[in-house]
């Protein structure tokens, strides 16, 4: 049973959308609609911080810098914002894709957003020429979106069945090519995880025509295993303190489910959602996954019990970004 379900009214139900996003500061950023809210997690408050003027217009994706200050938002018409949540206000408004914006992914001061047609593009949040380098490896929508916790690979997936494994090379050289791509999923490839305990292994997951989760070794390139889960595969998460992850599923269960890494035994099923999970997220303490689904709820699992000795260790201390006078 989930720890706690919130209402998540409007949500899109659209597989190719990125709309939740949980900070360091352990905010919950959920768009709904052409709005976005915060819910915090410890108090319970919710606060409104973003509606967009055009009514035709919508929240497509949601991201946190690491440090968990300012929130990044794609929409519809293709703007990537910048917004600094303590001061609820938008730092900045970057217009350089012509279409909506699915996917988004920080390094750093480098934002990485992924659109309707297939490009990347890169920006230094820091400067006015923000729009630094387009990466040109898919042919259809970019849904997934990711960089390695250490920084050193981008990984992209899109509508075209493809898993890209970029180089952290943000000039803007026109011959920039994937380290790999990976042609083995029969679907769209959303679903996008790094290991957060072993820098070169990533999980991905593929659509309604392929359902395989595999595992990759980015360094030598190698599919290191993978596992029929016979649904859709929406998004996996992994755990900071188990070696286990969770993946969350459409038709027909709607379920969550936790394996084992990295034989992919089946821990156990997280059922309760009545529409296909859109998203999840992990909680900055990793104990707790949060899922959003097309049934207009968020529910909250308590997966990972956290060793208390490992609760100090793990204290977010709530330091203002280190790039609190870069973005303007």
């Amino acid at each position: 049973m989930p720890e706690r379900i919130l209402d998540a009214p409007e949500i899109r139900n659209d597989y190719y959308l990125n709309l939740i996003d949980w900070s360091s500061l352990n905010y919950l950023a959920v768009g709904l609609g052409n709005n976005v809210y915060l819910w915090h997690a410890e108090s319970g408050d919710i606060l409104p911080l973003v509606q967009l003027e055009d009514q035709e217009d919508y929240i497509a994706s949601v991201s946190w810098i690491k440090e968990g200050s300012y929130l990044a938002v794609g929409t519809r018409n293709g703007e990537v914002q910048v917004w600094d949540v303590e001061r609820r206000k938008r730092l900045r408004n970057m217009a350089s894709h012509t279409v909506r914006v699915g996917a988004l992914s920080w390094n750093s001061h480098i934002l990485s957003s992924g659109s309707r047609v297939g490009k990347i593009h890169h920006h230094d949040v820091r400067i006015a020429e923000h729009h630094i380098s387009t990466l040109t490896g898919h042919t259809q929508e970019v849904c997934g979106l990711t960089w390695s916790p250490d920084g050193r690979y981008l990984a992209s997936g899109g509508n075209d069945n493809l898993l890209n494994i970029w180089p952290n090379i943000t000039g803007n050289d026109p011959e920039c090519q994937p380290l790999h791509t990976f042609t083995q999923h029969q679907g769209a490839v959303k679903a996008i995880a790094w290991c957060p305990w072993q820098a070169n292994i990533l999980a991905s997951g593929g659509g309604t025509s392929d359902r395989f989760i595999r595992l990759w070794n980015v360094n030598s390139g190698s599919c290191l295993n993978a596992v029929d889960t016979h649904s859709q595969v929406c998004s996996i998460v992994w755990s900071t303190e188990y070696k286990e992850l969770v993946s969350g599923h459409g038709f027909s269960q709607n379920q969550l489910i936790i394996w084992k890494y990295p034989n992919f035994t089946k821990v156990t099923e997280l059922k309760g959602h009545q529409a296909r999970v859109l998203d999840m997220c992990l909680s900055p303490d990793g104990t707790t996954v949060c899922s959003v689904a097309a049934d207009e709820t968020i529910r909250i699992w308590k997966c990972f019990a956290v060793d208390p000795a490992k609760k100090k260790k793990m204290a977010i201390a709530a330091q203002s970004s280190v790039l609190h006078h870069g973005i303007r």
